[in-house]
């Protein structure tokens, strides 16, 4: 198989990355319907892609990109407008497969695009209903322990026995699952403790326990802290842009509830979705940082 790919790549090398890029794009299309259908709790299959006004697509105004751009952001049926999410989305999905293609051989960019898949899935549904569904926390988690037995190269296992690769590969996946979600759990429990009140929503353990389930404890690690530091950069953000905009304008940037689920400022003491924020410190970790961070714990641990 891997002659196949390497006689194709020495032939036409742009011919996979044009692929994969498309693909993506595609993909993100498809994603486009999984965060407004999932919360829903709709179909994802049927009915086909629908304008808001209910008249079905056709496939020629849902090119991924390109229909928006022809029709200017505007439905065809009704003039409606059209999110920029929707082309934001299938961009965004395309170059995230891209560069899983480029950093990993094929077995694991495969996984590498289910798993930033999901992180898409759950960033935009957590952004829109601060929740973020089972089947992108518990569903990802599972899923990521059963591509770790199916690929080990997932988590650097390469042994030449196959079934004791792949074990070493479920065992860091489950490690990770483990670690990330207690982790997580734990410091939820001392936040609560020191606010006297919910600091973080179960979806969040175990978000991070999937994250863990794909990059092993590391990545679960720094999916935290990270995200922790992508969040303060956010709320930083929004909290600027709310005294220059308006209150009103700060939903634009973040959204932000009261405990009692009130649309509120950015502020201490509110809601906001942390899911987003390690989902990004995620991605960044799985596509650019898994090796060095790996390399810096190993150094760490041989210290003690």
């Amino acid at each position: 198989m891997s002659s196949y790919f390497s006689a194709i790549t020495a032939s036409f090398p742009w011919f996979f990355p044009v692929f994969v890029t498309v693909l993506g794009a595609c993909i993100g299309s498809f994603l486009n319907v999984v965060i407004y259908r999932v919360p829903a709790e709709k179909s994802i299959v049927t009915p086909g892609s629908q304008c808001a006004c209910g008249h079905s697509i056709a496939w020629y105004d849902n090119i991924p990109a390109l229909s928006w751009l022809v029709l200017r952001g505007r439905a065809r049926c009704c003039g409606q407008k059209f999110s920029f999410r929707y082309p934001f989305v299938e961009l965004l999905t395309a170059v995230l497969f891209l560069i899983c293609w480029l950093r990993f051989p094929p077995a694991v960019a495969v996984c590498g695009w289910v798993f930033v898949s999901a992180l898409i899935c759950a960033t935009f549904i957590d952004l829109d209903h601060m929740i973020i569904p089972n089947v992108f926390t518990l569903g990802l988690g599972v899923a990521g322990v059963a591509l770790s037995l199916a690929v080990p190269a997932l988590h650097g296992q390469h042994d030449s026995f196959f079934a004791l690769a792949s074990l070493r590969a479920a065992t860091i996946s489950v490690q990770g699952l483990l670690v990330g979600s207690g982790l997580v759990l734990w410091f939820a429990l001392l936040a609560e403790a020191v606010l006297k009140k919910e600091a973080m929503g179960f979806g969040d353990v175990t978000f991070v326990g999937a994250i863990g389930a794909f990059c092993g404890w590391q990545g679960a690690v720094v999916a935290l802290f990270g995200g922790s530091v992508v969040g303060m950069i956010w709320l930083s953000i929004a909290f600027v842009w709310g005294k220059i905009a308006g209150r009103t304008a700060t939903a634009q940037v973040l959204k932000a509830e009261t405990p009692e689920g009130e649309p509120a400022a950015i502020g201490f003491g509110v809601h906001v979705p942390f899911g987003p924020m390690l989902a990004i410190a995620a991605a960044i970790h799985c596509l650019f940082l898994r090796d060095a961070v790996a390399r810096y714990f190993a150094q760490f641990s041989q210290m003690f």
